[in-house]
């Protein structure tokens, strides 16, 4: 029998079908049209922002970086721009393998290779690293050439630090070097941070470590259109860098570089400044290094050979070397005596050649003594019997509080960082400084050495040479500064170094004129005579000679028969004219025995050069190193004949000034 269709209910499914296929549709569209709105309107500033981030690239523009100048516009530190050969380890399959093939395309050295793998150690992976530096037009095109077999190598163009002196005053100006990690740390953590994007060098020393943030500059950024492979195609917008601002020392570089050729292979400090202004004028530490070997990431030998070598030339004499004063603390302990009142300039004592103190014998520099001395006396002739009575009769107390307020055992503030505070002992510090009951304790023979500048004394030749301005300025202490100027590269408005007073020295002015009067008798008719016979100008001074190590009571000191480490260092103090002071200053020749045959030398050059605008001749330079001269011999130059730079002809061309270092446009 034929079945019969339910038409009715045919139609009545076929529609709920349509109707649930409709309503899918619809839902679909509904879903489409709110993604579509989701994304076109909620999300359209976020969505446009990473479609402009896949087009373009923000690449930080470096500044270059401020220059330093002497006081007279000399150049002594700017930039110089250089390709250079980078390598990405993070992107390189095998490094070594790849070293190797790049060794057959361009030079690559055993240090090129050492200062990589130190610079590899120090850095993250994915960093770029430079492999070797100041590649030259020939290399770049070498190597462009077989670009596509080495992935991950690149070729750059950076921004180098350029120290046309080398070794000349690189502990004033310092150095640069890579941002190591604890660096990198404390500049994320400053506001500081967008500032140093791009950049891998920071100021390690010195005036560049001191003013880094004057010398940076502020970092510019381009913003660069990229291909799909992220290539840069155009530039799309620019915010130029802004260079770092020029800082101009108040050091004179030929001064500074005539006292580092007097010093010649010998070790030792000397402070110069201006007793009015504090503005340091020679700031020396022998031996010296050069900065440059820093700039590309110095090598393990080079740095092995300055770190491990007993001389020491990366430490900085001047600002973080101690010494015993010697007698040059003399004329510090006589003004203390006139002030307290224990001393008056007549008071005379007779000199046998020592002092006992219970069974010990203190010595003087003479044996059978100097005879009757007074306080001019004592100083012209450096008796050190008239001391050794004066610091027993002081006590070590109002030693301390005296020589303190000349800054001794202090800070001086100036401004570049590192300063030591040296030691001026006192009851109180040696309470603290030793646990022992029996070591705390201050025993009456440790009070004698104190007089002439020994015992527990150690301070810097910075603050032996404050405290020698703070004596010529008539008591008032004016804070050293090494830096004269800031000239902002912008406007070209130089900000001037305020000449800041720390303070007078509570003194009277009759005391004070005694120990100058007795300063100026010691370069005239005492123990620095000879330095300055014939001298245009009257100057005061002091010598001292400082013990290394300590002479037994039956021994007699003999430079010859000891080790050259262990020989007393000379010492000098001096200022001039002494009337009027322009200039102070103090000096330490270490282990070369007697300060008027080898530190008071140097000085009297010093002076000459600064009042008489004279420059020593060649072979009066040359017995100076060597300890053969005293007063100066052959035909002095005026500091315009000598020739600039060092080692030039005697017709130099001129130095390098601000004017021809401009800033360097990016390449």
């Amino acid at each position: 029998m034929m079945e019969l269709r339910n038409v009715e209910a045919d139609l009545s499914r076929f529609r709920a079908r349509v109707l649930v296929a409709s309503i899918v549709v619809v839902a679909c569209f509904v879903l489409l049209a709110s993604r579509l709105m989701y994304l076109q309107i909620v999300r359209h500033e976020d969505l446009l922002e990473q479609a402009e981030n896949n087009r373009t690239a923000i690449v930080p523009v470096v500044p270059n970086r401020g220059l330093i100048l002497d006081r007279n516009g000399i150049v002594l530190a700017s930039n110089y721009s250089a390709y250079t050969l980078e390598v990405t380890p993070s992107k390189v399959a095998d490094l070594e393998q790849t070293i190797e093939a790049l060794s057959l395309v361009l030079e690559i050295t055993p240090r090129d290779r050492r200062r990589f793998k130190k610079l590899q150690d120090e850095s993250k992976s994915f960093e770029s690293l430079p492999l070797r530096t100041r590649l030259s037009d020939e290399e770049v095109a070498k190597f462009a050439a077989q670009r596509y077999r080495f992935p991950g190598v690149d070729i750059k163009a950076r921004l180098f630090r350029n120290y046309p002196y080398g070794e000349l005053a690189s502990h004033v100006i310092g150095y640069i070097g890579r941002i190591n990690q604890s660096e990198k740390e404390k500049i994320d953590d400053s506001d500081d941070q967008a500032n140093y994007r791009g950049t891998d060098y920071i100021g390690k020393l010195g005036v560049e470590q001191s003013f880094e943030a004057e010398l940076h500059g502020t970092t510019g950024v381009d913003s660069m259109e990229t291909s799909a492979g992220g290539r840069a195609m155009r530039r799309l917008a620019s915010s130029p860098a802004v260079p770092g601002n020029t800082v101009k020392l108040s050091i004179d570089i030929k001064l500074q570089h005539l006292v580092e050729e007097l010093f010649g292979e010998r070790r030792g400090a000397l402070v110069a400044m201006d007793p009015k202004t504090g503005e340091v004028l020679a700031f020396v530490s022998k031996p010296t290094f050069d900065p440059n070997l820093f700039v590309e990431g110095i090598d393990s030998e080079s740095w092995q050979a300055l770190n491990e070598s007993p001389n020491k030339p990366l430490l900085n004499r001047a600002l973080r070397g101690t010494y015993p004063p010697g007698s040059t603390y003399k004329p510090f302990m006589a003004l203390a005596a006139l002030e307290t009142g224990l001393r008056t300039p007549e008071q005379s004592i007779a000199d046998p050649g020592f002092f006992m103190l219970g069974n010990h014998r203190f010595r003087d520099d003479k044996e059978g003594g100097h005879g009757m001395v007074n306080m001019y006396s004592s100083i012209v002739q450096s008796c050190d019997t008239y001391y050794y009575i004066l610091a027993n009769d002081m006590g070590v107390d109002t030693i301390h509080d005296q020589l303190q307020r000349f800054g001794f055992g202090e800070l001086t503030g100036i401004d570049i960082h590192g300063e030591v505070r040296g030691l001026l002992p006192s009851t109180e510090w040696k309470r603290k400084a030793y646990k022992r009951a029996d070591q705390q304790k201050w025993y009456a023979g440790e009070t004698i050495s104190l007089g002439i500048g020994q015992g527990y004394n150690n301070f810097t030749m910075l603050q032996l040479a404050s405290a020698t301005a703070t004596l010529a300025n008539n008591g008032v202490k004016m804070k050293p500064h090494l830096v004269k100027e800031v000239m902002d590269i912008m406007t070209h408005a130089p900000t001037t170094t305020t000449h800041e007073s720390v303070g007078e020295v509570i003194a009277k002015p009759a005391n004070i004129a005694v120990i100058k009067k007795a300063m100026v008798g010691v370069n005239i008719e005492g123990t620095s005579a000879a330095s300055f016979r014939g001298s245009p100008y009257t100057s005061a001074g002091k010598t001292g000679t400082a013990q290394v190590v300590q002479i037994k009571q039956n021994e007699k000191y003999v430079a010859s028969k000891m080790e050259e480490r262990f020989r007393d260092h000379a010492l000098f103090t001096a200022f001039a004219p002494a009337d009027e002071p322009k200039i102070a200053l103090a000096i330490i020749v270490e282990n070369a025995g007697f300060g008027g045959q080898s530190a008071a030398p140097i000085a009297r050059r010093v002076l000459d050069y600064w009042l008489l605008n004279q420059y020593p001749s060649k072979e009066d330079i040359q017995a100076v190193q060597k300890a053969q001269v005293t007063t100066p011999i052959g035909k002095p130059r005026t500091a315009a004949e000598f020739p600039w730079p060092p080692g030039s002809p005697e017709v130099a061309k001129p130095p390098e000034t601000a004017a021809s270092a401009a800033p360097l446009k990016r390449r």
